[in-house]
């Protein structure tokens, strides 16, 4: 496993991340256990929850999921660069949150700090992201909210998720008045198919020293190979919802099949090279890979070592193009 600080910080992490979103839902207490051992052993040492995850009724399920599984003792906890994330509402899916039990109020902050700690089964998160943009509560009172909570030494460090570019100028400069360290990292949307975050996201992360660490790298299997698993018949989840609604686009089907046959014929896995892809970006500390079988993570631990070849990334470039230079792309 190769390792990089995150951001401008000291910490060092792992250049995948072990993403959870399916521990509960998808993949049962023991399958998610032991898919945390074999991450672990395999290297990955930065781990990512949220307190939604588990959803519907079932909210905060996963964090307590990884909470038994540091309850196993053998140094899991003092290995594990821990991340999880705050400002969803965490009533049941449907219902009406109480005032003040979402976004990010000083006061739901201190709260959704407070229960994932008890649902983790630690004393301290090593990195807390703000899961979204609250535009309702300025950026003084949620840095209020943190300095207190790094100086209690529950949280140490701090990112945010699916912020834009001015919203990281903007946390961080608050911040830098305070005396805060302010914002270390930047959770978002960006694959090879879906570029975007390129245009404001990544040059903002890049200037203000945040790691980039983009979820769904397989754009919801799109890029793990859903052509072929599809004419295969073994596409499950992958050859239904996002991914089979993003291909009856004849657009995105043609990209899809130029890029699976390209790969193939250099005898790669689709979904290693997506993950390779993105490891080679500039400004990205690792992508979110969220295995919900030990083969999944197997195949993901593999594109650490992939070397794209100038050649290969070229033509990845050309089937998908991204957006070009900020503020070029879109000033000129």
């Amino acid at each position: 496993m190769e390792y990089t600080q995150l951001g401008r910080t000291g910490l060092k992490v792992s250049r995948l991340v072990l993403g959870t979103m399916n521990f509960g839902p998808q993949t049962d207490e023991a399958d998610s256990h032991a898919i945390m051992d074999a991450a672990l052993a395999a290297g990955v040492n930065f781990f990512d929850t949220a307190n939604a995850y588990g959803w519907g009724v079932n909210k905060g399920r996963t964090e307590e999921i990884i909470g038994s599984w540091f309850a196993k003792g053998d140094g899991r906890r003092d290995k594990t660069v821990l991340a999880t994330k705050g400002y969803a509402n965490m009533a049941p899916d449907g219902e009406t949150p109480w005032p003040n039990h979402d976004k990010l109020s000083a006061l739901n902050i201190r709260r959704s700090v407070e229960a994932s700690l008890r649902r983790l089964g630690t004393d301290h998160i090593d990195l807390y992201q703000f899961h979204h943009v609250d535009r309702a509560t300025p950026w003084d009172e949620i840095w209020q909210a943190m300095d207190v909570l790094v100086q209690q030494g529950k949280v140490l460090y701090v990112g945010s998720s699916n912020h834009a570019g001015w919203h990281i100028a903007q946390a961080n400069e608050t911040a830098a008045r305070r005396g805060s360290l302010g914002l270390v990292s930047e959770q978002c949307l960006y694959n090879l198919a879906e570029r975007r975050a390129e245009m404001e996201v990544v040059p903002a992360a890049e200037a203000y020293g945040l790691g980039v660490i983009p979820w769904s790298p397989l754009h919801g299997g799109l890029l793990g190979g859903a052509l072929r698993k599809a004419r295969e018949g073994g596409g499950g989840r992958t050859s239904s919802g996002r991914a089979a609604t993003a291909l009856e686009d004849a657009t995105v089907r043609g990209q899809v099949e130029a890029y699976e046959n390209l790969v193939a014929e250099r005898g790669l896995e689709p979904g290693e090279v997506a993950l390779a892809w993105l490891l080679s970006r500039p400004g990205v500390t690792g992508p979110i890979v969220g295995p919900r079988t030990a083969g999944q993570l197997d195949s993901a631990l593999r594109a650490v070592e992939l070397q794209l070849g100038e050649e290969l990334l070229a033509s990845l470039e050309e089937i998908f193009p991204g957006p070009g230079p900020s503020p070029e792309a879109f000033a000129w």
